[in-house]
């Protein structure tokens, strides 16, 4: 499990270096993952609004036959969140308060699954992955998007982390 069998906590356990639009299913699908918790700004969407770029909606529905979804954000408005989580016909979380455990706790207890069976996807090392790998997930760090899911290839919030979690002692890739 993350984060106690000496893996550092600002590490994931899979960094592909793509979006989540080209996310490899088989990948999760081949580890035994049978539930997905998915950030939703920059990991999902690419600024403030709801639409969902049309790599990622099908990026979901093909993953929605594989996984159980869920979507976890930190952006305090239940309206947008779950406008998009409206569109997927998926659960949400809204104002998570990552890296927090107690709103990623509740939902595992909603999933009803072993942490080793679930994924936590999102852009942010500090805080998807830090609170994915605090409670055993299996943690996926995938680049923010932009509006067409390509990267977006001037994030400096990332790459100040994985700057930060270097320093802090966290391996690199």
């Amino acid at each position: 499990m993350a984060g106690l069998t000496g893996q550092h906590w600002l590490k994931p356990d899979w960094d592909p270096g793509l979006t989540i639009a080209h996310l490899p299913l088989s990948h999760l699908t081949a580890l035994g993952i049978k539930a997905a918790v998915l950030d939703v700004d920059r990991t999902l969407l690419p600024g403030r609004d709801i639409t969902l770029p049309d790599p990622v909606r099908l990026w979901l529905a093909d993953a929605a036959r594989s996984f159980r979804l869920h979507l976890l954000s930190n952006n305090p408005s239940w309206t947008r969140i779950g406008a998009v989580a409206d569109q997927l016909g998926v659960s949400f979380t809204a104002a998570a308060s990552k890296p927090r455990r107690g709103a990623l706790r509740r939902v595992m207890a909603d999933l009803d699954l072993p942490s080793g069976k679930i994924a936590m996807v999102g852009d942010r090392l500090f805080t998807d992955v830090l609170c994915g790998n605090r409670l055993g997930l299996y943690t996926v760090l995938v680049h923010p998007l932009r509006e067409d899911g390509r990267p977006c290839g001037h994030d400096r919030v990332q790459r100040l982390e994985r700057t930060v979690a270097r320093l802090m002692g966290a391996p690199t890739a």
